[in-house]
């Protein structure tokens, strides 16, 4: 099936950069192998050649500009990019897709439903400037879904929570309709919330899906890779694989987006390095004193900062935190040996 450049997601923000080298040819990422890249353009599917730069500098839903030999020249400026910090002890963004319209955040109405999660989903879409949309599957195995619903929409004034059954034509529908012709959605969750099962449906694909554990309602893995797919209405989908742990990076804006109300009250502390525990005028206290502000949520919003903080350091920052650290602990282990001494 051949497509339009608009029915791909191009718009006048990647038009406007295409214009300083029109003698390249646009194509879409669909896929990121280790050695190349697939792109999709009007006249479909092709493999394309990274000269000078790893394939992981790429990732699914970018735009690029390739020569007539197939070799990728330039990178587009993305509109939106989410990312995480990678596994392990480096310091590495790992970038999981881009220029994505609207952010799926899959949950279900069953022992997976979990707002730290959901907040955490919450912060990732406000900094990688997705419209977030949070999608509860397993609506016909509750008896009552409205509670996961109501529980799902305290977590910020407007947002958009769906309850679903994945196997209803008609809830597949509703999903669609915030992802329309020429946008692209992505989702994410974690395992066993039913991923696989709402693409499934969204797609018309028939990959397979993995049975859950009945003692904690998790699943196995089924979606290994990254991939841009045609939704049945015209819109794109990047279905990603399920996240054990989504560690965020560079995204201080996206947590006080999420906990705005904490992050408000804050800012009218009487003194600007509160620290929200015991200081005079912390307005943030006297909010929990007056029980409009629950103490777990300043607990939640304080560990999702400290975290981000952590995980944006470069590895030079972080040598040097711990080489200050170490330094502290021997100069206490010092201490108290000359005092055994004296």
């Amino acid at each position: 099936m051949k497509y339009s450049l608009s029915d791909l997601g191009w718009s006048s923000h990647f038009a406007a950069q295409h214009a300083a080298d029109p003698s390249f040819a646009p194509f879409r990422i669909s896929a990121v192998h280790r050695d190349r890249l697939i792109g999709i353009s009007p006249g479909g599917e092709t493999p394309l050649l990274t000269p000078n730069r790893s394939s992981g500098d790429f990732t699914v839903g970018d735009w690029v500009l390739v020569d007539e030999n197939q070799r990728v020249q330039h990178l587009l400026e993305r509109r939106s990019v989410l990312q995480r910090r990678a596994a392990g002890t480096g310091a590495e963004p790992q970038l999981i897709a881009a220029n994505v319209d609207v952010l799926f955040i899959v949950s279900s109405c069953n022992a997976d439903f979990n707002l730290p999660r959901l907040e955490r989903y919450l912060a990732l879409a406000h900094q990688a400037g997705c419209y977030p949309v949070v999608v509860l599957t397993k609506a016909d195995t509750c008896e009552d879904p409205g509670s996961y619903v109501t529980r799902a929409e305290e977590l910020g004034p407007f947002l958009t929570v769906l309850a679903i059954n994945a196997f209803r034509p008609e809830d597949i529908a509703q999903v669609l309709s915030w992802c329309p012709k020429g946008q692209t959605g992505a989702l994410v969750g974690s395992s066993g919330v039913g991923k696989t099962t709402l693409a499934n449906g969204m797609t018309g694909h028939r990959d397979a899906t993995a049975p859950i554990r009945e003692d904690d309602a998790r699943g196995r893995h089924t979606t290994t890779a990254r991939a841009v797919r045609r939704l049945r209405n015209g819109g794109w989908l990047i279905d990603t694989p399920g996240m054990r742990a989504l560690r965020l990076m560079d995204a201080q804006e996206g947590v006080d987006e999420v906990f705005s109300d904490v992050a408000e009250l804050a800012s009218a502390c009487r003194f600007s390095d509160c620290q929200h525990i015991s200081e005079p005028g912390c307005a943030v206290q006297k909010a929990i004193a007056e029980g409009s502000l629950d103490p777990s949520r300043l607990e939640r919003w304080r560990k999702l900062r400290r975290e981000d903080r952590r995980n944006s350091e470069t590895i030079a920052q972080s040598r040097a935190r711990n080489k200050a650290f170490g330094k502290m602990v021997r100069s206490v282990m010092l201490d108290k040996k000359s005092r055994k001494g004296f």
